[in-house]
């Protein structure tokens, strides 16, 4: 079995002009067979283009038990709308929400003004994420991204993500040390490494994307949605036209639910 370079590239965002292919790595579903795994996808990686420094990081990485039992435990996002926002803090999201838009007006608006989304989508998600950066997180980024391409479960999704996360630490955009969230996912709003590459803005103008910095993440999050196909102006509550957007944020629909009711509130 061959993985080609186009689809790694559409599945992780990468820009690296290389040629050839390799063989896939095969997937596991125990810890067994991660470092035999490990060597297989490191010729994977140097095929797609990934250097030293990536690959290093690939070596260096270890099965990340805790992201697979976060992975295999969804519950929340079964329960109702209510339970939900009542587990996520709902109204402390809303009050806070409100005081940041009220604090950095001019921040907010120059966002909508460039990307189209209002102010409460984005303070909703910043919220609902990392209570608006309180915590972004505490698994290593690249052993998480590493583990899931390994794990049989998500493998073909997982893996774009892991060879971006491999060319993050090959641009010192991240470092092998970086850490996120359980699925590997950076910054203030949790950024997949593909949706970095893909998505990612120095918001700042610093000439970095640095997504713990909140600026980038902010306009980051903005562009995500814009490109979604946010339409400025145009209603975002179930059935109307940017409630897709918010739809490929996140997959779960009680998920998507409560950021469109959330925003509501903030931008009441």
């Amino acid at each position: 079995m061959t993985r080609s370079l186009t689809s790694l590239l559409a599945t992780a965002a990468l820009s690296i002009l290389v040629g050839g292919s390799a063989e896939a790595a095969q997937c596991g579903n125990t810890a067994a067979g991660f470092e035999p795994w490990k060597q297989q996808f490191a010729r994977e990686a140097a095929a797609q283009g990934i250097g030293a420094r990536g690959l290093q990081s690939l070596a260096d990485t270890r099965y990340a038990q805790e992201t697979i039992a976060a992975d295999r435990d969804q519950r929340s996002f079964r329960y109702s709308l209510d339970r939900f926002l009542e587990i996520r803090g709902g109204p402390t999201i809303v009050s806070q929400g409100r005081r940041r838009k009220a604090q950095h007006p001019d921040f907010y608006a120059a966002l909508e003004r460039d990307y189209g989304v209002p102010a409460g989508v984005l303070l909703a998600i910043h919220g609902m994420e990392t209570g608006f950066g309180n915590f972004m997180g505490d698994s290593n980024v690249v052993s998480s991204i590493v583990t899931l391409a390994y794990d049989c479960r998500r493998s073909d999704f997982f893996t774009g993500h892991a060879l971006a996360a491999l060319a993050l630490v090959d641009r010192g955009s991240i470092s092998p040390a970086t850490t996120g969230a359980r699925h590997g996912e950076v910054g203030h709003t949790q950024f997949l490494p593909g949706n970095v590459l893909r998505y990612g803005v120095d918001g700042n103008g610093d000439g970095r994307v640095d997504l713990t910095n909140v600026v980038d993440a902010m306009a980051s999050t903005a562009n995500f949605l814009r490109q979604k196909g946010w339409r400025p102006g145009l209603g975002y509550q179930p059935g109307e036209p940017n409630f897709p957007a918010i739809e490929a944020w996140n997959a779960a629909s009680v998920y998507q639910q409560a950021i469109a009711l959330l925003a509501a509130q903030i931008d009441r």
